[in-house]
Parts: structure tokens; C-alpha cells; sequence
């Protein structure tokens, strides 16, 4: 009864056996081997983009920081919701490797900014000149860090927003394939064709090892992005089992079958949670983490035999009413099962 992270579960059998395969014989390193540019036609072919730039790192903050060190200048703004994973769980990477840019916060309810918030803050940034902070770039969390998606038509009212502040715009999607799915819609819809310059793929958090693809739409901007990845320490001299890793992903759609997995475990623990007496969903289901409230008794009952998840915020106390409820989030990923579910609502009640 595990739902504290999808980070938590184990690697996928096909990824583990493709490293597995990867570990057999000689290579060339840095990203000079033939996995390699097999992953960058396929992601090249998913996303119906011949010329992008593809390029492999081993943790979603790279990917999201270098992505941004390139989209924006040292003195520029990056605008993104309040509680978007870049602001709230990367320790300042973002402001690390773009050499000093500010996160500039934007509101909307369930951690989706609205054209309207977004327009409003960009319009109130630089205003001073030389003074402040210029308007920089736009980062959009898909999945959000509330588990909700953007359909890729408001991610197109995002990106038209930044269009005409002359901004460009980065998606990070570690929860990529989950908000795919969710949103019914191609990656090329999700991104390129909505106008979204350079995404962070996710893989690690369904059912990879360590991998994230930062797929560069624009090439003009892939020479940087290969000298900050070096000098950032996150080439990788045994790049092949990043590729080997990527390609298994990719291989027969399995990153989507990983992801509709997790989804639909995470509409079923859902829809079984609200249907509890004294219990709520906090934010809409729509991808693979469930935020609900239930009653301090449950959650005392649950955690008391081992259930793994977390309290949502974390100052909340198992100590008290036992009937008020505490909100918490759960998250599903490509291993959990029904019988899991099972016994977790058991133990709720």
C-alpha cells in the first residue's frame, strides 16, 4: 500500500531488461552510441518534429533547470504557478543554472494558471526598467503539481499569452505521458503545435530508472543547451543506459501504456475515496495523484498498518479531533494494483 510517490515503484520489466541488453560489449560513450540516435528518431517521429533536438539527462530538476537556462536571460522573469515543481521541490535549481533568474509566481485554482493571471503578472513585470527583473519565459507543469492537466487547448491560451509578450515557453513534463493520455491528445497537439518551444519529457517517475528527454523544438538552440549540459556535469560518459532506457520507453507505446495504468488506478482510488462518509477530493483526479481529505481516524488507521503516502500539507497533526479531516495526496504509478487499493480503503473505512 504504497501511494507516496510514483518515484517509489520499481523499474519496469522491459526498461530493466533493455539495460539489461544495453551492458553487453563496447560503445562509443557521450551520447555517440547507436541507442542514442535511435531515441532521437523516435522521439523525433512521436512528436512530428524531423528537426528537433533531442538530449537525454538522468534527473527531472536537470531537465527543467537547463531547459531554462536557455530560454532565458540571467536578469529575466520566469513565470510559473505558485506551485509549480520548479518553485516549490528544486531547491532553487531554476535560479542556479540560468545564473540568477527570478521565478515570477502566477495564481489559478487546483496549481493551473488562466490566460488572465498569466497576462496580468507578465504585464506587471519590467515595468521599472533597468530596476527590475525583465519578463524572461513561461513554465507550464503538465501534469500539475495538484494532479490536474491542461487540455492542449489552454495550453495554447498559455502559450499565445507568451507569444504576445514575446516570451517563449517551457513545458515540464515529468508527468508528461499521465497528461497525455488524460488530455486524449498527440504530443505534437500538447506541445510544438500549442506552442511550447522546449519540453521536459519525463520518464522516471513511470516506470524508468533515471531518464528525462529535454526535446528542443527549436534547434537553433540545441548548441547551448549541449555546453550547458556539460558544463553542468550531466553528460553522462555512459550515456547508452540513458538511450537504452528511452528506447524501451518509447518501444510499442509502453510509456502510454505505463501511463493509462496509473491513471486509471488513480480514478478508481479516487471515485472510492469521495464515496466515503466525512471524506472529499480536494482537487479534480485527472492524471495519477489523488488529493482527498478523510478523517484523522482513517488516516491513523492507515498509516498505523504501514499505508505509505503523505499528509498534503505536512504540518498537519495525527493528533487531535478524530473526525476532522486531513488532506492528504496519493499517487498511483504503473505497479499499483487493485488489491492494494483494496486494502488501503479497507483500512479507511
Amino acid at each position: 500500500m504504497n501511494f507516496a510517490s510514483d518515484n517509489t515503484a520499481g523499474v519496469a520489466p522491459q526498461i530493466m531488461a533493455a539495460l539489461a541488453a544495453a551492458n553487453a560489449g563496447h560503445v562509443p560513450s557521450y551520447g555517440a552510441d547507436p541507442l542514442n540516435a535511435a531515441v532521437t528518431a523516435q522521439i523525433r517521429e512521436i512528436f512530428e518534429a524531423p528537426e528537433a533536438a533531442v538530449y537525454l539527462v538522468a534527473t527531472g530538476t536537470a531537465a527543467n533547470a537547463l531547459s531554462c537556462a536557455v530560454l532565458t536571460d540571467p536578469w529575466g522573469a520566469i513565470f510559473c504557478h505558485r506551485n509549480a515543481h520548479i518553485e516549490e521541490d528544486e531547491c532553487g535549481a531554476p535560479e542556479f543554472f540560468t545564473g540568477g533568474s527570478k521565478l515570477v509566481l502566477v495564481d489559478g485554482a487546483h496549481a493551473r494558471m488562466t490566460p488572465e493571471a498569466l497576462r496580468h503578472t507578465i504585464a506587471h513585470t519590467g515595468r521599472g526598467g533597468v530596476h527590475n527583473v525583465q519578463r524572461g519565459m513561461v513554465s507550464i507543469t503538465n501534469a500539475t503539481e495538484a494532479g490536474t492537466v491542461y487540455s492542449a487547448a489552454e495550453v495554447a491560451a498559455l502559450t499565445q499569452v507568451a507569444r504576445d509578450f514575446g516570451l517563449p515557453v517551457h513545458m515540464d513534463g515529468a508527468r508528461f505521458a499521465n497528461a497525455l493520455v488524460a488530455a486524449g491528445c498527440t504530443p505534437a497537439e500538447m506541445t510544438w503545435r500549442a506552442g511550447v518551444d522546449v519540453l521536459s519529457f519525463g520518464g522516471t517517475k513511470n516506470g524508468c530508472m533515471g531518464v528525462e528527454a529535454v526535446v528542443i523544438f527549436d534547434p537553433k538552440r540545441a548548441w547551448e543547451f549541449e555546453l550547458r549540459r556539460k558544463r553542468a556535469g550531466h553528460l553522462f560518459s555512459k550515456h547508452r543506459f540513458l538511450a537504452a532506457q528511452m528506447q524501451a520507453y518509447l518501444e510499442g507505446d509502453l510509456w502510454l501504456d505505463l501511463a493509462r495504468h496509473a491513471n486509471a488506478m488513480a480514478a478508481l482510488l479516487s471515485a472510492r475515496i469521495a464515496a466515503l462518509p466525512g471524506a472529499r477530493l480536494v482537487h479534480p483526479t485527472h492524471a495519477n495523484e489523488v488529493f482527498a481529505a478523510f478523517p484523522r481516524a482513517a488516516h491513523r488507521r492507515a498509516q498505523g498498518a504501514g499505508a505509505a503516502y503523505y499528509l498534503w500539507p505536512f504540518d498537519q497533526s495525527l493528533e487531535g479531533d478524530m473526525a476532522e479531516p486531513l488532506a492528504a495526496r496519493m499517487v498511483t504509478s504503473w505497479a499499483t494494483t487493485e488489491a492494494e487499493i483494496d486494502a488501503f480503503l479497507a483500512l479507511l473505512g
